[in-house]
């Protein structure tokens, strides 16, 4: 019959590193959350990380190493392949015996054991150290391979004099030149890094590279103002932009293969007072290919957004800023909608993302090819589904409203900060009241909110009350529910948070709020009937996925900036 395992607590106790009263206090706290006593007793600093793991290691009579007083040979780490080492954050000891002696910080994680088991072919065995020391020396082991580009940067024979097109053709060696492999370097880490945009930023003294990761820009590096010109013109040069020209702005494109995967950049040239400002938009088709389930919509909206897509005719305006999702949930709609007894026809400015079965548009202001031509034109092709990029003015407006009102479904986004206000706007532009009641079907407000990484997030003991009750957090909505803090990995890069969800405001177009746009009814009166008739709030969604552990409450405050809360805390 197998021993049983002496409890953790019962043996940091008999440690000294526990007091008794704090051992039962965790291990209520531990069934409550339904955690690990260990990560319990860490998070709430009853014990220190070095202490549980010197229990665990007696706990499962393992062998405990101190990180600090051994010194790891770097030709160790030639006996696991780094992919191995960095995923699953372990370290290799040597080998003894024929066995390949690896350091965990978890013995529990059987599920890694068993795919390094299945993936080194070998047996092991197993040591325990501090999770955090684990984590620092692999850093330090692949610190070379983390600032390749700071050794690019080293390396560049261009502060020396080297001119342009001799930084862009190749050494006698036959390796890319710099310029290009630093290019490269910085187009292949953004990506990497799951960044959607790469800033390239000329300053007075230096040349700024920011990469923008779950919609927080992080700045990169700082490039040597001597490679400002060779740097732009070689990203010019990639997307078939006129080198020679600097006054004006330039669009271009550039196609990539990273990692086997075929990647599409929008490129931007922008002339500003210390050169050329160029952003490169990182377009992934499986962005927009996520399936309308999984963009974040509670099950109600969820119900109502299939019921609005699936009518025959009528306006689906999606609004919010720059970046808040809007093409991702207009092509989620299409996608939906893409069956072959469906004509599908767009007009975009610009088309990012190819789909099959749908007739994409381009428009070409430079030749006269505007949104509102190209939408007279696709109604003569006969659709049954129309999606025009962005209602920017009036002729575009009234096309749409013709379009809907003859028996066209249309989707279209909107610049508005909710969905009321979207009403208020059209009738702004010029459009008559009547026609905006009675085209628009449902409006759609949405912004995008990060969420915390399932490997790392971890309970908040101490949430900010002030903050939760400045977002309209009760005590009654709180009680019994844990909500949970942003802590870090090598999932995350360290920032806690990982991907982002929609929160959505879903406004159907009811008889009272017709009556109300056709009476030219402020944006405030129209919002408060149709909270009345059941709309949940941007607020309203975000609270919702609060307590539900998706994301922190200092995250809403930021992406909603409700009520200026940002200026109070």
């Amino acid at each position: 019959m197998a021993r049983k395992r002496k409890e953790i607590t019962d043996i940091l106790v008999e440690m000294g590193a526990l007091k008794p009263a704090n051992a039962e206090k965790a291990q209520t706290e531990s069934r409550k959350l339904n955690r690990q006593v260990e990560q319990v007793l860490v998070e709430t600093n009853m014990v220190s990380e070095e202490d549980v793991t010197k229990a665990m290691a007696i706990q499962y009579d393992m062998e405990y190493i101190d990180l600090n007083k051994n010194f790891l040979q770097a030709s160790d780490f030639r006996l696991l392949p780094a992919d191995v080492i960095k995923r699953h954050q372990v370290l290799p000891l040597g080998e003894e015996n024929g066995k390949l002696r690896i350091v965990i910080a978890d013995p529990n994680d059987l599920e890694t054991l068993e795919a390094l088991r299945f993936r080194l072919n070998k047996p092991l065995e197993t040591c325990l150290a501090v999770k955090s020391e684990i984590k620092r020396h692999i850093d330090r082991m692949f610190a070379a391979e983390q600032k390749s580009i700071d050794d690019l940067v080293r390396q560049m024979s261009l502060d020396r004099g080297q001119s342009i097109d001799m930084a862009m053709q190749k050494s006698k060696e036959g390796d890319e030149a710099p310029i290009i492999r630093l290019v490269t370097a910085i187009v292949t880490e953004a990506c990497k890094s799951r960044a959607s945009d790469i800033h390239i930023e000329p300053m007075k003294d230096r040349v700024r590279v920011r990469y923008r990761v779950d919609g927080v820009c992080a700045e990169r590096d700082n490039l040597n103002k001597k490679m400002q010109n060779s740097v732009i013109a070689r990203l010019k040069i990639m997307s078939g932009m006129d080198i020679a020209e600097r006054r004006l702005p330039q669009d271009g494109r550039i196609k990539m293969a990273i990692d086997g995967a075929n990647i599409d950049f929008r490129v931007s040239s922008l002339p500003a007072y210390h050169g050329e400002s160029v952003v490169l938009r990182i377009l992934r088709p499986d962005n927009v290919k996520i399936g309308i389930q999984r963009m974040g919509f509670e099950e109600e909206d969820y119900q109502r957004f299939k019921k609005i897509i699936s009518r025959p005719n009528g306006i689906f305006l999606v609004t919010g800023p720059t970046g808040s999702g809007k093409t991702t949930t207009l092509y989620g709609a299409l996608a939906e909608l893409n069956t072959a007894d469906r004509k599908i026809i767009t007009a975009e400015d610009p088309v990012e993302y190819n789909f099959a079965g749908i007739n994409q548009c381009q428009v070409r202001e430079n030749i006269g090819l505007s949104f509102a031509k190209i939408l007279r034109s696709m109604l003569r092709q006969a659709p049954n589904i129309i999606l025009v990029g962005e209602i920017r003015d009036r002729e575009v407006a009234e096309v749409a409203v013709q379009a809907a009102l003859t028996g066209h479904l249309v989707f279209s986004t909107l610049h508005t900060n909710d969905a009321p206000s979207a009403i208020t706007r059209l009738i702004d532009m010029g459009i008559k009241p009547f026609l905006v009641a009675s085209s628009i079907q449902a409006v759609l407000a949405q912004r995008l909110i990060r969420t915390l990484c399932d490997q790392c997030k971890q309970a908040d003991p101490e949430p900010d009350r002030r903050l939760l009750q400045l977002l309209g957090f009760t005590d009654q909505e709180l009680a019994g529910k844990t909500l949970y803090k942003p802590g870090g990995c090598p999932t995350c890069n360290n920032s806690g948070f990982r991907g982002r969800l929609g929160i959505f405001e879903m406004m159907m177009m009811t008889t009272e709020i017709r009556e109300m746009a056709f009476n030219r009814a402020s944006s405030t009166q129209i919002r408060k009937t149709a909270r009345a008739a059941g709309m949940k709030t941007l607020l309203d969604d975000a609270r919702i996925k609060v307590i539900s552990g998706v994301t922190t409450a200092r995250e809403v405050a930021r992406v909603t900036q409700a009520e200026g809360i940002m200026a109070d805390i």
